[in-house]
C-alpha cells in the first residue's frame, strides 16, 4: 500500500511495524523517528530482509520437518543477510518446537485500521489454525533488543481490534523471533489503551505534518 500523496506532501501513515516502533520511543526520538519515515516514504526506499525467513519458517510449520527450511535458508540468503539470518533462526527453531500440533498454517488479510484520523496497516506475517478451530494471527518481531512494553502492547491491541478483518475466531500472537518468545494480550483495559493510542496518533500525525 502506497501513502496517498497531495501538493504538500504525503499525508500521515503507518504500518504496524512503523506505529508501534514509535510509541515505543520518547522525547525527541519520537520526531526524529517520524521525520525519517515520512522521508522513506517520500523517496520510496525500503527493504524487507526478512521474506526468505519467514517463508522457510511458514514452510517448516506446515510441512513438520522441524527447522529443514530454516536451517536451509541460512545458506541460501543473500551473504549480506547471512549474518542476520544466523543470529535469528536459533530463535526461529525456539519458537517452531513451542508450536501444538496438529496446526495448519492459514492466510491472514491486511486491515487498514483508523486511530482517530491516522490510518495504520495492520499486517500479521501469518495465521495458525488448530485442530479445534481457534487461530492464532502471528506477526514476528526480528529486532535485536526484545520488544518494548509499550510496542507488544500496541502491537497485540491494535491486531485483536481487528481480527475479524484479519483472522476470524484467532487471538493475536506477537513472536520476539530472536529469543522464540510468544507474546499474548494481557489484562490491560482496553478503553485505557484506545485513548493513549489516540494520543500518541494525534501526536504522531502533527510531527508528520510538521
Amino acid at each position: 500500500m502506497t501513502a496517498p500523496v497531495t501538493t504538500t506532501g504525503s499525508v500521515p501513515y503507518a504500518t504496524l511495524l512503523s506505529f508501534t516502533r514509535y510509541v515505543g520511543r520518547t522525547g525527541p526520538r519520537k520526531a526524529s523517528f517520524v521525520g525519517g519515515l515520512r522521508r522513506q516514504r517520500e523517496s520510496g526506499h525500503g527493504f524487507n530482509p526478512h521474506g526468505q525467513l519467514v517463508k522457510a519458517l511458514k514452510a517448516d510449520i506446515q510441512f513438520r520437518t522441524g527447522g529443514t527450511y530454516l536451517n536451509a535458508v541460512v545458506e541460501q540468503v543473500n551473504p549480506r543477510w547471512k549474518p542476520l539470518y544466523e543470529a535469528v533462526v536459533p530463535g526461529a527453531l525456539r519458537y517452531l518446537e513451542s508450536i501444538p500440533t496438529p496446526v495448519e498454517v492459514t492466510p491472514t488479510r491486511d486491515a487498514l485500521c483508523m486511530i482517530g484520523t491516522l490510518p495504520v496497516k495492520i499486517n500479521p506475517h501469518f495465521g495458525l489454525r488448530f485442530a479445534d478451530g481457534h487461530g492464532e494471527a502471528v506477526r514476528l518481531h526480528f529486532d535485536e533488543d526484545a520488544p518494548l512494553a509499550e510496542a507488544a502492547v500496541a502491537t497485540l491491541h491494535l491486531m485483536g481490534r481487528n481480527m475479524d478483518l484479519v483472522l476470524p475466531n484467532a487471538v493475536p500472537v506477537l513472536v520476539d523471533l530472536r529469543r522464540g518468545d510468544v507474546l499474548r494480550a494481557g489484562s490491560q483495559k482496553g478503553d485505557e489503551v484506545e485513548r493513549w493510542l489516540a494520543g500518541e496518533a494525534a501526536a504522531f500525525s502533527a510531527m508528520w505534518v510538521a
